[in-house]
């Protein structure tokens, strides 16, 4: 072999090299990123089950809220309100008797219907209990929430559950004019339309993409932990059994493939629902903080829903807007994160 020919087969091996060399190093950059070994991607050091909203149902909620929290109490700014009158001799009803007079259902049409009864012990409203004696009850049915407000068939269909609960415990119900409480829905559904905020972020990756275990390992570092359905991270309020302050979401088919370590995602969702969290936990401060934080960790970049880049100034501009918004909600006595504006805009 000539002294050309040797030449030739090493300047083509070196060539080889480099294009092998070149398509392992493009693999490897092109590949989704991938959780840290040295700790597990998901929740940080304990793993918490996500806060389920319970306002808009009276059904019982899938875990043990606290006291407060799992009691419906009822009130005219958001409530049609009916009371019922125990007839006859009886002067009170057992938990007992009025637990098995509720409705199968606790909704009528799209709104959550409630019971409650006055505790001749504790003399306070509250939902029925074992072991327990009535002196008269009152049963509700919510004016609006995010599916409308209430009208004249829900209005017919709440005198009907209610004229039934009072005739299975001997009671007379009595009720508020139906016109003026269905001109009352409409102008509080009108209200919360104008008021509900729901605010969303998108991180997208710049180069590499994300592998799930990445996203849930980066997003538990900022005490996100796994909520109930795939794709999707919460980070929960202080208090045990309220709304997340904000939810991450990601591609729920890639959370849910039979290798995700496979699964190349790049853009991940920020969500806020203003209305449900308490204005003491800073929420919007928060969303920007870990927007921020999480950009800068995965490589991405902060956009809108229409992936328009979001400025510091722009942010500041929403901020402002959002303090006005919870001063108008505390002025109508439906303070962002209170039991009645969670029960509303739900």
């Amino acid at each position: 072999m000539s002294n050309l020919q040797i030449g030739l087969a090493i300047a083509g091996g070196v060539v080889l090299a480099a294009v092998v060399a070149h398509g392992a190093w493009s693999s490897r950059r092109n590949a989704p990123r991938q959780a840290s070994p040295e700790e597990p991607a998901g929740s940080p050091a304990e793993a918490l089950r996500e806060p389920t909203l319970t306002g808009d149902t009276m059904d019982p909620p899938p875990f043990t809220l606290p006291q407060v929290a799992r009691r419906p109490v009822m009130d005219s700014l958001i409530d049609v309100i009916a009371t019922i009158a125990l007839d006859g001799p009886a002067t009170a009803v057992s938990g007992e008797a009025a637990l098995a007079a509720l409705p199968a259902t606790r909704r009528v049409g799209s709104k959550p219907f409630a019971v409650e009864g006055y505790n001749l012990q504790s003399l306070v409203w509250e939902p029925p209990a074992p072991g327990q004696r009535y002196g008269g009850f009152q049963t509700g049915v919510q004016l609006a929430n995010r599916s409308g407000a209430l009208n004249e068939i829900e209005y017919s269909e709440f005198v009907v559950k209610t004229q039934a609960f009072a005739d299975a415990i001997n009671g007379t119900p009595e009720f508020p004019e139906m016109r003026d409480e269905v001109a009352r829905a409409r102008e509080l559904d009108q209200f919360a339309s104008a008021h509900d905020a729901q605010l969303g972020f998108t991180i997208r990756a710049r180069n590499a993409s994300w592998s799930p275990g990445y996203i849930q390992q980066s997003a538990a570092r900022l005490g996100f932990v796994p909520g109930v359905l795939p794709g999707r991270m919460v980070l929960p309020a202080a208090e045990e059994g309220l709304a997340p302050v904000l939810v991450l979401g990601y591609d729920s088919q890639a959370a849910l493939a039979e290798d995700p370590a496979q699964s190349a995602i790049r853009d991940i969702t920020l969500h806020l629902d203003v209305a449900q969290v308490d204005r003491a936990e800073r929420p919007f401060e928060r969303m920007r903080e870990v927007a921020t934080a999480l950009a800068q960790t995965m490589e991405g970049v902060v956009t809108d829903d229409n992936g328009q880049l979001l400025t510091a100034q722009t942010m500041d501009v929403i901020g402002t807007e959002l303090q006005t918004l919870y001063d108008t909600l505390e002025q109508r006595d439906l303070a962002a994160g209170s039991m009645l504006a969670r029960r509303l805009f739900s």
